[in-house]
């Protein structure tokens, strides 16, 4: 059974938590999950993520759809808000696509490694897993968790140059933010970066990657992923 068929979140929990009081809209979007192709992979009409920075209300614009898409035997997951890597990754250690306690790769502008409210959800249960990714995390608060269950061993985290230059050994599934490609990420020259993750895709069969609408602006977001995947090559 498919969980995620598009709905919206309209009370203040999980990513509409953020100035939720203060703000004039008062709900957001999550997208339907389809298994498709990187053409699928579009901007939407719907406020996905509502924030108020510095007295503005800002109503960011997310995917159309969260997008699975199959290449080379690796699932990859595409979605905009970061959190849903969690339920992504429960479904992929369900499937047995990788073995719990590998390692996680989390490239991301942002190390995401906020506390939680609670850690209360059971991980063999997805209905739990979809209630708890989508109602007591958010973006910036999903990794501990997973360590927490033991998902993982450990994150390892590239957001600096020094992580760039890491080498990663053993099993590990591999998560992407891709606003690591934000203006406040050009210090870290674009070659540098599109090639470290090039490489990292190649040794893992499970992928997650967050568009971030509220970090970095759409469409530029979608243009970089398919240049990681060599898109225009590969079809």
């Amino acid at each position: 059974m498919e969980r995620y068929k598009g709905f919206y979140i309209e009370k203040p929990t999980g990513n509409n938590i953020f100035s939720y009081e203060e703000r004039a809209n008062k709900k957001i979007y999550v997208p339907e999950l389809i298994e498709a192709d990187l053409n699928a992979v579009v901007v939407g009409d719907e406020i996905v993520f509502n924030e108020i920075d510095e007295d503005v209300e800002i109503k960011a614009k997310g995917l159309k759809n969260i997008v699975k898409y199959n290449i080379n035997n690796k699932d990859v997951y595409i979605f905009d808000n970061h959190n849903h890597a969690f339920y992504f990754w429960l479904k992929s250690l369900s499937k047995k696509s990788f073995n719990k306690g590998c390692k996680l790769v989390h490239v991301d502008q942002h190390k995401d490694m906020r506390e939680p409210e609670d850690y209360d959800v059971d991980i063999l249960d997805m209905d739990d897993v979809f209630r708890y990714t989508n109602e007591v995390l958010n973006v910036g608060n999903f990794i501990k968790p997973a360590l927490k269950h033991n998902i993982f061993s450990e994150a390892i985290i590239i957001d600096s140059s020094y992580g760039f230059d890491l080498d990663i050994d053993g099993e590990y599934v591999l998560d992407i933010d891709l606003d690591i490609f934000s203006k406040d990420m050009d210090y870290i020259p674009y070659e540098t970066k599109v090639s470290k993750i090039k490489d990292l895709i190649k040794n893992t069969k499970v992928i997650t990657i967050a568009s971030s609408p509220f970090f970095i602006e759409q469409e530029y977001a979608i243009k970089v992923l398919k240049e990681l995947f060599n898109y225009d090559i590969i079809e």
